[in-house]
Parts: structure tokens; C-alpha cells; sequence
């Protein structure tokens, strides 16, 4: 791991797992201060960067999720003010929803 292409490929991971997630720009502060709360939340601390080396290994920032978040919000943000309902564009997202609701979205685990 470690090349450009690994990191931006993780980069959209990241906001594929953060739309699955239910973290958006508005929480991501709130979701940040519980995973560094409560040590049980071992899937959300590693998303966020509280715990394990992902970003390291990339050659980003340990919080890179967090800072992707809050620059630009989860993927289902990104394409709703994009290309979706709230752009002139008004595209259906259709096959690009998560998984869970419907679509092809999927990321693999932070880990």
C-alpha cells in the first residue's frame, strides 16, 4: 500500500463507508468524540482514524476520513449536491445508493 491510486481509491471507500454509516458533515464531529469515548466502537474508531494505521499506510493522515467528511460530506452529500436532486442535473441515484439501500455501492472494510 502507499501509492496515489491506493489513496484515492480509500478516499472514495471512505465516503462510500461514511454514507453507510450515517456520518455526514453535520455529525462527523459528534461521531469523532463518541469513537474516542467508547473503545467498543472498534469498526467506527478505525473508519475515523482514532484507532489502527490505514492512513499511515497510505500515506495520509490517520483522520483522513474525518477530513474528507467535513470538507465535502459522504458520498450520498457529494452526489445529491452535485448531480442530484439538489443540482440542475436532478439524477435519479438509482444503482448509486449503498448496497443496504438498494444500490452497488459497497466499501471494504477499514482495516
Amino acid at each position: 500500500m502507499g501509492g496515489s491510486a491506493d489513496a484515492v481509491r480509500w478516499i472514495v471507500y471512505a465516503l462510500i463507508q461514511a454514507e453507510e454509516s450515517g456520518l455526514t458533515q453535520a455529525n462527523i464531529d459528534a461521531a469523532v468524540a463518541r469513537a474516542r469515548a467508547n473503545p467498543s466502537l472498534a469498526d467506527l474508531r478505525r473508519l475515523l482514524g482514532v484507532e489502527g494505521d490505514l492512513g499511515r499506510q497510505l500515506g495520509l493522515a490517520p483522520d483522513f476520513v474525518v477530513k474528507v467528511v467535513k470538507a465535502v460530506g459522504n458520498y450520498g452529500e457529494m452526489f445529491e449536491r452535485n448531480v442530484g436532486a439538489a443540482s440542475l442535473l436532478r439524477i435519479e441515484r438509482g444503482a448509486n445508493r449503498p448496497w443496504s439501500q438498494g444500490g452497488l455501492l459497497t466499501s471494504p472494510p477499514f482495516r
